[in-house]
């Protein structure tokens, strides 16, 4: 029983969060979800990234976009910025993010960043990158993150997971993707 109760507390804090994040973000996502159109249908692309185990995620944003989601459609031009040695050879782990955004992005690109942490050098990086490139930026954070947020500008958006947990930030953020690209895809392709 003792295993149960904590398979209950899982679901019970998962359901939580996601149901405070559908209160205080719907209009954000929704907004972030209108950027992101327009800079597809403007003929740019989106770069994302993650640190740590957000990378996953924003590897999981770029084959949803890539790839038909839940609908037989065109691949959209997006990139994942990556970690892995053999593309970013001896790049200091702070500046992976950054090194690609100044080799990849152009004015009017999108930045799609995801950090369910406090510990974002690499990200805090590409955003500074991203704003000397004019890339916009869509921050996906959460309430235990402190350095990612005062770098961004008035022209950026974060969505802030109303979550100091780990995983509860990156269970959202992955339910949060998902509900970028249909929007994505019904603004761009119809109902």
């Amino acid at each position: 029983m003792e295993l149960q109760n904590r398979i209950i507390s899982h679901f019970s804090d998962n359901i939580q969060t996601q149901q405070a994040a559908m209160e205080s973000l719907l209009e954000i996502i929704e907004f972030g979800a209108q950027r992101m159109a327009g800079v597809l249908l403007n003929d740019k692309k989106i770069l994302t990234c993650g640190n740590g185990s957000a990378a996953l995620t924003a590897r999981h944003l770029a084959s949803a976009l890539l790839n038909p989601f839940e609908r037989e459609r065109p691949g959209l031009p997006v990139i994942v910025l990556e970690t892995d040695n053999a593309i970013v050879g001896n790049t200091h782990p702070d500046d992976v993010f950054a090194r690609q955004i100044r080799a990849l992005g152009q004015t009017g690109d999108l930045l799609i960043a995801y950090s369910n942490g406090d510990k974002t050098a690499s990200i805090s990086k590409a955003v500074v990158a991203a704003h000397d490139k004019g890339v916009g930026i869509i921050a996906l954070t959460g309430d235990n993150n402190h350095s990612l947020s005062p770098l961004l500008n008035e022209m950026d958006l974060e969505i802030r997971v109303p979550s100091i947990y780990n995983k509860r930030i990156e269970e959202t953020h992955l339910l949060i993707s998902h509900c970028l690209v249909d929007l994505v895809d019904h603004q761009i392709f119809g109902g």
